[in-house]
């Protein structure tokens, strides 16, 4: 069975703030450390990933779309998607990421 989870707009708003976020470790900066490490944050970005959820976590994760091929956005969905909080989905689920550029 798959579950789609629509968090595109959490993680495009969670971009501005992990930008802006201090070391202390947490999700957002997770995320600003992939971005920064793998593509260009000036430009925007939309990617899809197809990944197994069990335990909270996603594993086995592969790019099924991806809006700027070459530019590493694929590269920075896989490293965000490591630390992404699944709750209880199990099963096979897609994750938008969108990348807004610009920063």
């Amino acid at each position: 069975m798959k579950y789609p989870i629509a968090i595109a707009a959490g993680i495009a708003g969670s971009f501005f703030v992990a930008q802006a976020a201090s070391a202390g470790g947490g999700f957002e900066d997770q995320m600003a450390r992939c971005l920064q490490q793998h593509a260009n944050t000036r430009d925007a970005a939309q990617v899809m990933l197809e990944c197994n959820a069990d335990g909270g976590k996603l594993s086995d994760c592969k790019v099924v779309d991806n809006s700027a091929s070459g530019k590493g956005f694929d590269k920075a969905a896989m490293c965000i998607a490591e630390k992404l909080p699944m709750g209880a989905k199990t099963g096979t689920v897609k994750v938008p990421f969108r990348f807004p550029g610009g920063a």
